[in-house]
């Protein structure tokens, strides 16, 4: 699917840039969306030994369905005292921030919304808007449990922004390329070339860099738990302390675009570890559509291989948050400063020495 068949398909090359800029939104954000709300929900269940939303479409699947509805239909409310432009703004922002990172990321060879060079640069400088956008919320909320949760979300978010971009210069040094299209493409073949097992190298080289790899995905995924405030790095909304943190004050339509991005937000950055680690839209053991010499059938199993791939990442964000205790602050500023980064750095030295020797 490709820029020309749009232009061809509306003959505007301003329709064909609109038709491609909205596809990754109603294509897939939205329904994943909804989704990831009813799969979080039965995975809490089962794991409570309960059964979760019944009664709505079969197995409750209907019921997010309903609420977005009912979210829609709720009056929206604005109090007296908030700084009203920036309060309606606000969730407009941090939606943005997260659809935007999804212009660089290859969903397979013949999709990809924006083929950059610099495609995880632009995600990680994107994404800086979403810190924007939430301390624009909690302070024109005029809200104090507001203002601490956006506070807490802009510090908790920077600092684990440094051990997430040490780990992309780590994958960098090695492949050489910012494009995550390009380096899905270097993770071609199976799975032992993928990023966790050393990826494009070989010999010795490749055995040596295994177990850095692998330290190297827990840093990055540990730190984009903490990008999109999900357990145990969930005290900017924690409920106990701060009622919903920086979106306490919003209603209706506002409060589901902040519900929004943060679930897109999830697959987002599951999505980047896949493509970073773990072949991005690469089949770990080939393709149907070669083997019986079907070539449109080989992007339809990419497709099916980065959503299936994300989405276990997803599966494992909800997980945890049903199987951890939140940290306390001081806690989670201790993981960052005293741990990931340290060792996201001496991991890119060593890194580089084994690529360079």
């Amino acid at each position: 699917m490709t820029y020309d068949f749009f232009f061809n398909l509306t003959g505007s090359y301003v329709w064909a840039d609109i038709i491609q800029s909205l596809l990754p939104l109603f294509i897939f954000i939205l329904p994943f969306a909804l989704f990831a709300v009813w799969l979080e929900r039965k995975v809490s269940a089962h794991m409570q030994d309960r059964l979760g939303p019944m009664r709505v479409g079969k197995h409750g699947w209907l019921q997010t369905v309903a609420d977005i509805i009912k979210l829609i239909q709720k009056e929206d409310i604005v109090a007296e005292n908030n700084d009203k432009p920036l309060f309606n703004l606000a969730p407009v922002l941090v939606f943005v921030g997260t659809y935007a990172a999804f212009a660089a990321i290859p969903f397979s060879s013949a999709y990809i919304g924006s083929n950059i060079d610099l495609g995880v640069f632009f995600i990680v400088a994107v994404s800086s808007f979403v810190v924007a956008g939430i301390l624009m919320a909690g302070w024109s909320s005029n809200n104090k449990y507001s203002l601490l949760g956006a506070m807490r979300s802009a510090a908790q978010i920077i600092s684990y922004e440094i051990p997430t971009v040490l780990v992309i210069i780590t994958i960098v040094m090695i492949t050489g390329t910012l494009n995550l299209g390009t380096l899905s493409e270097m993770q071609t073949g199976h799975f032992w070339n993928w990023m966790i097992f050393g990826g494009p190298t070989f010999g010795l080289t490749k055995i040596l860099l295994i177990p850095f790899m692998i330290l190297a995905f827990g840093i990055i995924y540990t730190s984009t738990l903490a990008e999109v405030n999900r357990t145990p790095f969930d005290i900017p909304e924690a409920e106990s302390e701060l009622v919903s943190g920086y979106h306490t004050e919003y209603s209706g339509m506002k409060f589901a675009m902040f519900f929004l991005a943060e679930y897109a937000n999830m697959f987002a950055v599951s999505a980047i570890v896949a493509a970073l680690f773990f072949g991005g839209y690469q089949s770990p053991v080939g393709y149907l559509g070669n083997l019986f010499n079907i070539p449109w059938l080989v992007p339809v199993e990419q497709l099916f291989w980065f959503t299936a791939k994300g989405l276990f990442f997803v599966f494992v964000q909800m997980w945890l948050r049903w199987t951890l205790p939140r940290l306390r602050v001081d806690q989670l500023m201790q993981v960052c400063w005293k741990y990931l980064i340290p060792l996201a750095f001496v991991n890119l030295i060593v890194v580089g020495l084994l690529t360079l020797l």
